[in-house]
């Protein structure tokens, strides 16, 4: 909507004169990226500080700031321009540097040994979801956002030098059907993107223009990486029950697509048993799904309804120009402002609860 207001905080101080901006959030891309193009800040801006946005009141951004460029000219005189990326760039930055049992840890205590030396990370907001896979340590009601913590123990026993937090935390969140994703405020989650519940916002792009909200849709479909049926096989070691000896024990499972149109096979392999087969195929098989159809949309300023455009969030959509209705997964939302365009939001969106 038009007047919205945003400002951003740079080690505390307060800085709200902007050219130009872009604000980005998505559930399936780590560390997401802002830049900010101001004219004679209010406040001094250097690289490795902490920032964070507030569109309409609202933290839209905690991050720290990666790149600043100064630029001048007779037209427009001086400028800066800030880049950086939100927390989770610390977490794709940041590598292990010695070699780490995990035997029998938790997600969450793997999560809090990880990320006790990583700056600026709150232990405290990360949110483990009720519906995860694997057995919760206590129950909690339905309504409750965050539960105690999964109990099941990994099966991955190390951690190697070289590997990043990031690639950690994501490895073992897959393992467990889930993803490890972060929120504009600075929460890291544990579990899986919104299934179903009320729509918190609407598309309206209709033929004759009547009530229409966003100022241009687009669909994609592609097929090209998505398969009839995907087949996993695991080749871990065992015990042969007759010999008493060692023995590569192989397991497989096949997960299929009934919306595909063709017969088209995939196969991957496992060389070890941090996942099923099952569960990898699954999660295989929504990645797939979800890379395969993405609709994008831009809407005039960056709020509706008095509620800030958000990501993990179910929008109703109903697009007679493109031919789409229903129920999508809002997981990605860039906010930006020009000289060209103005303030607008651009969305992303796709089929909800995807892992991938």
């Amino acid at each position: 909507m038009p007047g919205d207001t945003v400002e951003l905080l740079v080690n505390g101080r307060r800085i709200d004169n902007f050219q130009s901006y872009s604000l980005d959030a998505d559930i399936y891309t780590p560390a997401d990226a802002f830049s900010l193009e101001l004219m004679d800040p209010e406040a001094p801006v250097a690289t490795g500080m902490r920032c964070e946005a507030r569109v309409n009141g609202v933290l839209e951004l905690t991050g720290l700031v990666d790149r600043t460029t100064r630029r001048a000219d007779k037209n427009n005189g001086k400028r800066l321009v800030v880049e950086g990326r939100d927390l989770t760039g610390l977490l794709v930055d940041s590598y292990c540097e010695q070699f780490m049992t995990l035997k029998g840890k938790t997600v969450k205590q793997l999560a809090e040994m990880l990320l006790k030396k990583v700056p600026y990370i709150n232990r405290k907001q990360l949110v483990y979801q009720q519906d995860v896979v694997g057995n919760l340590k206590e129950k909690k009601t339905v309504d409750s956002p965050v539960v105690g913590f999964l109990d099941t123990p990994q099966k991955l026993s190390q951690i190697e030098p070289g590997m990043t937090v990031f690639e950690v935390l994501r490895t073992y969140a897959m393992s467990r059907g889930l993803m490890f994703y972060a929120m504009p405020d600075g929460t890291f989650v544990f579990g899986r993107p919104k299934t179903g519940g009320a729509a918190a916002f609407r598309i309206i792009l209709r033929n004759d223009g009547t009530g229409n909200n966003v100022q241009e849709g687009e669909v994609t479909e592609d097929i090209s990486q998505r398969y009839s049926q995907v087949t996993v096989i695991n080749q871990s070691q065992g015990f042969d029950a007759d010999t008493m000896r060692a023995a590569n024990i192989n397991s497989w499972a096949v997960t299929p697509d009934p919306d595909f149109p063709f017969y088209k096979p995939f196969v991957a392999t496992l060389n070890n048993d941090s996942q099923t087969p099952k569960l990898h195929g699954r999660l295989l098989l929504e990645k797939m799904r979800r890379d395969g159809f993405r609709l994008a949309y831009t809407a005039p300023g960056h709020s509706q309804g008095r509620r800030n455009w958000a990501i993990n969030e179910l929008v109703e959509v109903n697009d007679e120009l493109n031919e789409v209705h229903g129920g999508y997964l809002i997981y990605g939302r860039t906010f930006t402002r020009s000289k060209a365009e103005g303030s607008c939001t651009k969305l992303r969106l796709g089929l909800p609860g995807m892992v991938a």
